[in-house]
């Protein structure tokens, strides 16, 4: 069993709230998710709040998107927490943290995780750091909410 934390910022020219807005609502995640589109029949059930802490996100797709739930467990101005599970391919179970900062081209979104690799994803991790693994993803996700939040209405 290891350790491991994923981490990639960008900066979106737009303000910290604007930006929040399309993490703190899962619904919202449709426009910028890495994943989005591993599963054109995948299927998503929302429950709890709209959004913010206790809202709940749960899917279920092909071998590519797997299935899994997600929970936002904090949120404030500046940060929101998630705790993702995930339960096929692999079991595994995550604490995901978006950060808000303002600086002066605008707000700079920080996208980690961290958790632990167990069983064969321990030995994966070993050889491809999880920071490796899902790093691209990450890269694509706050590329496509950078997009998302400037791209004109």
């Amino acid at each position: 069993m290891s350790e491991f934390e994923a981490v990639r910022s960008i900066v979106v020219v737009a303000d910290p709230h604007q930006v929040h807005d399309l993490v703190n609502d899962f619904r919202e995640w449709q426009k910028w998710s890495p994943w989005e589109g591993l599963d054109p029949r995948l299927d998503r059930t929302f429950s709890g709040p709209d959004a913010g802490v206790g809202s709940h996100y749960r899917w279920s797709g092909n071998k590519k998107a797997g299935t899994g739930d997600m929970e936002i467990t904090r949120s404030t101005p500046d940060e929101i927490g998630v705790r993702v599970n995930f339960h096929k391919p692999w079991k595994a179970s995550n604490a995901v943290t978006f950060t808000f900062v303002p600086v002066t081209e605008g707000t700079e979104v920080t996208w980690r995780m961290t958790g632990q690799q167990k069983g064969l994803m321990g030995l994966v991790g070993r050889l491809i750091p999880m920071d490796k693994l899902i790093g691209k993803d990450f890269e694509k996700g706050l590329a496509q909410l950078k997009e998302s939040v400037e791209r004109p209405a």
